[in-house]
């Protein structure tokens, strides 16, 4: 029978296949008649799309971390320059680490790194997937601070720091059994050599423990803090909205607005930022915990399915910065001034005014500091 392709989350879609029909558990090996699998067509489709989404995730997220730290975004607030930067930063993770490490193995099928390799490389890709997800969770709970509680904004900037350096701690922590759990195992009778966790469970369940212990901290745990964060931000809008003289909406731009335009502005970024990790990762994660219960219909599953929700996965380090240029003036005007640089009939004056056309950089500065009716509300 051919092998099976690896589907568990323990592999965070590595596209190497596993030892065996239940995708990396730690059963015995194949039988005799097991048969070495190819670079399918559905593979292949796979590669040609993940390396669509290596380019674009690599160029747009490298000029949103230049614009960020060179250009003009940093006119950002300056509790709001870190958070955009890590984003950033793990989406380079997810585009320099998952994808080019995707590709090949789909293209290889089998494992010629080595076993160091093999250890390093499965760690530094759960690492790039927990980090990514741990700061979005931080970006909502600095939006969660931002609204509900304006009067700790002053604070912002060193209580942002501190949860970034939390978040990448917990990434680094949680993926750290990657590197005692796979290691490198050749088949028997075959030349056939892979990346695996074989051996390192000694029952089923103790790798099916291991992984939804993977599938909470990866996405439940993000999920839900996001979720809660965003929801009570909400009903304070609401709240605000209620309360406002005569109907009158106090979201608008004002200096006594209780919530400024520039804050809701970030807002509704982050949270189609959160929404989009939500819409892209869901799909592929509920496919492993189908996987894990139901390991027998990983036989009967049309094989690019999996590929499919897996590349719809990594679309969401595409998204990103997508997303943070539709609602950043000063990352659209760095773009064109990079690309009108490249045109021979470009000038300092039109380059001025292409600037100048992108907007006001003071509109997108945030001021987290709180606004009269804000210090006023919270003394009643």
């Amino acid at each position: 029978m051919r092998m099976s392709e690896n589907t568990s989350l323990l592999m965070l879609g590595s596209q190497g296949t596993s030892m065996n029909s239940s995708s990396n558990s730690s059963v015995s090996p194949p039988s005799a008649d097991w048969v070495a699998p190819t670079f399918t067509r559905a593979a292949q489709f796979r590669v040609v799309a993940t390396l669509v989404l290596f380019l674009f995730a690599a160029v747009s997220n490298l000029a949103v971390l230049i614009s960020v730290a060179r250009g003009r975004g940093r006119r950002l607030a300056s509790h709001l320059r870190p958070l955009i930067m890590s984003l950033a930063v793990a989406d380079l993770m997810m585009t320099f680490i998952v994808m080019p490490l995707d590709m090949v193995w789909n293209v290889t099928v089998q494992w010629y790194a080595g076993d160091a390799m093999c250890k390093l490389l499965c760690f530094l890709k759960l690492f790039a997937m927990h980090s990514s997800a741990f700061i979005l969770v931080v970006i909502s709970l600095d939006r969660h601070h931002a609204i509900l509680r304006p009067l700790d904004s002053f604070d912002a900037k060193r209580r942002n720091k501190r949860m970034l350096l939390l978040a990448w701690s917990l990434s680094l922590l949680l993926a750290s059994p990657q590197l005692f759990i796979f290691r490198v195992i050749k088949a028997d009778g075959v030349d056939f050599t892979q990346c695996v966790t074989h051996g390192s469970f000694q029952q089923r369940w103790q790798e099916t423990v291991y992984n939804m212990f993977l599938f909470v901290t990866l996405y439940v745990v993000p999920l839900l803090v996001m979720s809660l964060c965003y929801t009570r931000i909400l009903i304070e809008i609401n709240h605000q909205i209620h309360k406002s003289k005569g109907g009158e909406s106090c979201l608008r731009r004002s200096g006594t607005d209780m919530i400024p335009k520039a804050r809701m502005k970030t807002l509704k970024m982050t949270i189609i930022i959160v929404v989009s990790f939500v819409v892209c990762w869901t799909p592929y994660y509920l496919l492993g915990i189908w996987y894990w219960f139901h390991p027998q219909m990983i036989q009967v599953t049309p094989e690019y399915v999996n590929h499919i929700l897996f590349v719809f996965g990594n679309l969401n380090t595409c998204c990103d910065p997508v997303i943070y240029g539709l609602y950043t003036p000063s990352f659209r005007a760095d773009l064109a001034v990079c690309w009108f640089c490249r045109r021979q009939d470009s000038s300092p004056k039109s380059l001025d005014r292409l600037s100048a056309r992108q907007g006001n950089p003071s509109a997108e500065q945030e001021s987290d500091a709180p606004s009269v009716d804000q210090m006023r509300a919270n003394e009643e």
